[in-house]
C-alpha cells in the first residue's frame, strides 16, 4: 500500500475516533473469529485499538464448538433441539469449566499479548446476569420442552461492569447467568450481549457472524437500514431461517437505548475495525431511524 493510500486510511478514521471517544461499544465474538488463529489476533488487537483511542470496548463470548468438543473427549454426546443444546446438569459443568475458564481466560490473554488490560468474568460475577429457565415450544405441535440448565435473562446488573471500565479494564464475559433457584444456565451470547448493551444505553451493538451480513433476495447485501425497514422484510420472508433471531438481538438494541447494531461478518480480518473505523465497514448497520 502507498503511504498516500495509508494516510488516507489513517484520515478516515478519525471522525470515528473522535465521534466514538467515551463510547461504550458490545462486541459479541463468536463464530470462525474465535477459531482462525489470525482471525484471533485481529479480534484482539481491534479491541486493544479501540481501548486506546478512548472507546470502552466489552466483550460477550460464545464457545459452541469449544464445549462441544471437550464433552466429545469426555464421551458425552450432544444433543440440539431447534439449536439448542440440551445442558443436564452434567454438561452444565462442562459448560461452565469451557465459557467460564478455558475460552474466556484465552481471549483475556490475547487482548494482554496485544497490550490491553483485561478481565473475564462471567454473569454469576456481581450478580451481572440473572437468568430463568428458557422453556422452548417446538412445531407444529406447540409441545413444550425442557432443556435443562439452558437460560434466557432476567435481570442485568451492570455495576461490575462499570467498575472495571471506571478502572480502565476491557471485560470480557461469558454467558453464564445464576437464577433465583441457584442454578447456573447457559445463555445464548448474542442475547446476553443486547441485554447488556440495552442496560448500558451503548453507543453501538456488534454481533460477529460467519455470513457477510444480512442479504436480500439476490443475494447482495443490505446495510444502512431502518428498524421500520428491517420489520417488513422479516414480514415479507426476506430475513428468515437463521438469520432470524440474529436480527430480533439486534432489532430490540435500536429500540430500547443502543444507538446503532451491527451484524458483521466475522471471517474477514480486523471486521470489528473496518466496521467501526470506517465509511463502508463489512455488514449490515441498522438504526432506529435509518
Amino acid at each position: 500500500m502507498s503511504s498516500h493510500k495509508i494516510a488516507d486510511v489513517l484520515t478516515e478514521s478519525l471522525p470515528y475516533i473522535q465521534r466514538f471517544k467515551g463510547k461504550t461499544i458490545v462486541i459479541k465474538y463468536g463464530g470462525n473469529a474465535m477459531v482462525d488463529e489470525k482471525l484471533k489476533s485481529s479480534f484482539a488487537r481491534d479491541i486493544v485499538l479501540m481501548k486506546s483511542v478512548g472507546m470502552n470496548p466489552i466483550v460477550v463470548h460464545g464457545g459452541g464448538p469449544q464445549i462441544g468438543d471437550t464433552l466429545k473427549k469426555l464421551g458425552k454426546n450432544s444433543e440440539f433441539i431447534d439449536g439448542m443444546r440440551v445442558t443436564d446438569s452434567e454438561t452444565m459443568d462442562v459448560v461452565e469449566m469451557v465459557l467460564g475458564g478455558l475460552v474466556n481466560k484465552e481471549i483475556v490473554n490475547l487482548i494482554h499479548q496485544h497490550g490491553g488490560n483485561s478481565i473475564g468474568l462471567t454473569g454469576k460475577d456481581g450478580r451481572l446476569i440473572t437468568a430463568k429457565k428458557l422453556k422452548t415450544e417446538i412445531e407444529p405441535t406447540s409441545e413444550i420442552i425442557d432443556l435443562g440448565h439452558v437460560g434466557q435473562v432476567d435481570q442485568i446488573d451492570v455495576s461490575v461492569i462499570n467498575l472495571l471500565l471506571q478502572g480502565d479494564f476491557i471485560p470480557v464475559i461469558a454467558p453464564i447467568g445464576v437464577g433465583k433457584d441457584g442454578f447456573s444456565y447457559n445463555i445464548n451470547a448474542d442475547l446476553v450481549a443486547g441485554a447488556i448493551a440495552e442496560s448500558l444505553n451503548a453507543e453501538k451493538l456488534i454481533l460477529l457472524t460467519n455470513t457477510a451480513g444480512l442479504l436480500d433476495d439476490k443475494g447482495e447485501l443490505m446495510t444502512g437500514m431502518s428498524s421500520s425497514t428491517v420489520k417488513k422484510l422479516i414480514k415479507n420472508g426476506t430475513i428468515h431461517g437463521g438469520m432470524l433471531p440474529k436480527i430480533g438481538c439486534a432489532l430490540s438494541a435500536v429500540e430500547n437505548g443502543v444507538q446503532r447494531s451491527h451484524i458483521i461478518d466475522g471471517r474477514v480480518s480486523h471486521a470489528v475495525l473496518l466496521e467501526v473505523f470506517t465509511d463502508s465497514g463489512v455488514g449490515t448497520l441498522i438504526t432506529t431511524n435509518g
